[in-house]
């Protein structure tokens, strides 16, 4: 009964009447085919909305699978039934509707829509805001772009400051040696001449001493000399042999022994040369490697220049001036390698071009500074006291003869253009420059008198002949000492006066010449004398027209020509009176003049000091 209650016969076998409990599983193909017929069921107003759907459907779809192929265990049934999009059942019913709920829902939706472009205004204008900050930012930007050229340009210029002193640190190393084996050179041929000079006056001197005490022992044995005394004998009367038929050759019949320069080219000089090639040689390799950006102070100034254009404000303030003369000093010295101040043919420091180059930098700072008191202006002197003066005081210590005229005369040259350059520039610094020069001036010259001077004094008996061995070395030897005095006050126009009256006056008239005068014959020769002593006599010294009484350090000159006057007035040769009143009215001794005058009645001679 029950059987046929549950399972009646009455009705159909039919599967459709089955209810299923449990939804058949559905391939990946059968649901889209499902949803998409559902969605075309839809109306024409909701199409695009269900695209929309679909599209996202599709999406969630691609990323299941994407993580299905990564390895995650995710249930697909499960996913894909909670993934199914309902079908829409036309049978359920909706709640009623009115026009109150409608309202409410679209003023819902309007104060959202409201709040939502209230919101989207804010963002608009923070983006009108951020637009106008852009724009401001790219103007200050191109504005600013000076600045970052500024800041390259500084650090190019840290940046070549820093190689050229490290070029120059290591090329410093090669200067010196190069510097220091030419300076030896130099030192050694002044000392090969001044070593010969001092040991032929030596060896001379000494022969003639013997000489002297044969005639004195009145014997008649053959004087024994040594052979190299022989030797230095002959080769000083050939040295003075050739000079003098180089003298007749030039037409120079003027020339007194004793003030020739002993310079001539001999095997010595051929040496010299070659070493000093050789020295040539290794300073022109100095700076083969380097660029000019790094070696020419040309190019190294102008870098300077264009900071000092551009900013000027602080090419001042990092003191530039102090220090362009530091970077340039090895340069400098470099230049000056082969330059010696005391050749006839040596170049000026004003052609060089470290010279020039400097002078230009200097000009174009004038022109583009507006400061009068520019510091650009101290940098030559600078280099001048801190480079070239050490240089040239090397040379005056070391090498210079002050019994040289033509190497005096050079050096005076090369330190009045030095001296002039400082005159433009005084400060503490300079000032010792300058005595840094002068010093060692005063001290090889006092060393010179002391040491080159040597007047003998013989008996008259052993002079009375001009041509005697005795009288030749002793005129020699006095018109050396005469040279000397000459080139002493050559310095007039550098030196304080009292200086050179000290050296020229006191310590090599009064000490020697004048000693040398008093033991010859009054005439002729000593008025001549007289009168080249007078004429290496500065003019400056004698320029005021009030003096009547000449300087202390010329009494013994004074004394000496009267002694004269006197001799030869008595005599038969009185012309020279005159030469010797001339001398007097020339050093201002008016006073002593007018009374040997009136005291001899030469009153033919009162016209000599009426022109004065």
């Amino acid at each position: 009964m029950r059987k046929n209650t549950e399972y009646p016969e009455s009705e159909p076998d039919d599967h459709e009447n089955i209810i299923p409990f449990t939804p058949k599983l559905q391939t990946l193909r059968q649901k889209m085919a499902e949803e998409t017929a559902a969605r075309n069921e839809e109306t024409s107003e909701d199409s695009e909305e269900d695209k929309k759907y679909q599209d996202i459907w599709e999406q969630q779809q691609m990323r299941k699978a994407v993580k299905i192929t990564k390895g995650r265990d995710i249930d697909l049934s499960h996913s894909s039934e909670s993934q199914t999009v309902k079908k829409f059942d036309a049978s359920i019913s909706f709640p009623p509707v009115n026009l109150e709920i409608i309202k409410k829902q679209l003023n819902t939706r309007l104060t959202l829509l409201q709040d939502t472009h209230r919101s989207h205004l804010r963002e608009y204008e923070k983006y009108i805001q951020d637009v106008k900050s852009s724009k401001s930012t790219i103007q200050n930007l191109e504005n600013s772009s000076n600045q970052v050229l500024n800041f390259k340009f500084y650090k190019s210029m840290k940046v070549y400051v820093d190689n050229l002193i490290d070029c120059l640190n290591k090329k410093i190393i090669n200067i010196q040696e190069i510097e220091s084996a030419m300076h030896a050179l130099l030192v050694k041929q002044a000392m090969i001449f001044m070593k010969r000079r001092q040991d032929e006056l030596k060896h001379e001197s000494a022969y003639l001493q013997q000489l002297s005490r044969k005639a004195e022992m009145s014997t008649n044995r053959s004087l024994a000399i040594d052979e190299k005394t022989q030797w230095i004998l002959e080769e000083i009367e050939s040295r003075r042999a050739r000079r003098r038929q180089a003298r007749v050759l030039s037409g120079n019949c003027t020339h007194q022994e004793g003030t020739s320069s002993d310079d001539e080219l001999s095997s010595d000089m051929i040496d010299f040369q070659k070493s000093q090639g050789d020295i040539l040689q290794d300073h022109k390799k100095i700076f083969e490697d380097v660029h000019d950006d790094f070696c020419n102070i040309q190019n190294i100034l102008l870098k300077f220049q264009q900071w000092r254009e551009k900013f000027p404000d602080s090419y001042y303030e990092a003191f530039i001036s102090l220090c362009i003369p530091k970077l340039l000093n090895p340069l400098i010295r470099f230049q000056l390698i082969d330059w010696n101040p005391l050749k006839f043919d040596s170049i000026g420091l004003k052609q060089m071009p470290w010279f020039t180059s400097i002078e230009e930098f200097i000009d174009s700072s004038m022109e583009d500074s507006k400061k009068e008191d520019s510091s650009d202006k101290k940098i030559l002197s600078t280099v001048i006291s801190k480079t070239i003066i050490p240089r040239l005081t090397d040379f005056v210590e070391f090498i210079w003869d002050p019994l040289s005229t033509s190497q005096t005369t050079n050096l005076i040259t090369q330190s009045r253009m030095i001296l002039e350059e400082h005159s433009t520039c005084e400060n503490e610094v300079i000032s010792k420059g300058k005595q840094d020069l002068l010093k060692p001036i005063v001290s090889r010259m006092k060393k010179a008198i002391d040491d080159d001077v040597f007047i003998p004094l013989y008996p008259e008996s052993a002079v009375e002949n001009r041509m005697s061995p005795h009288s030749k070395f002793q005129e020699r030897q006095f018109w050396s000492g005469l040279k000397l005095f000459r080139n002493i006050l050559l310095w007039n126009e550098l030196l304080p006066e009292d200086t050179l009256q000290e050296l020229g006056l006191g310590k090599l008239l009064n000490r020697y010449l004048i000693t040398a005068l008093l033991n010859a014959i009054p005439g002729p020769d000593v008025v001549k004398k007289c009168n080249q002593i007078a004429a290496c006599l500065p003019e400056k010294w004698f320029q005021n027209s009030a003096m009547r009484t000449s300087f202390p350090q010329l009494e013994y000159f004074i004394q000496f020509l009267l002694q004269s006057a006197r001799k030869l007035s008595t005599s038969e040769i009185r012309d020279e009176v005159k030469e010797i009143i001339l001398i007097l009215v020339k050093i201002k001794a008016l006073n002593q003049a007018e009374s040997f005058i009136e005291e001899y009645h030469l009153d033919h001679l009162k016209s000599v000091i009426k022109e004065v």
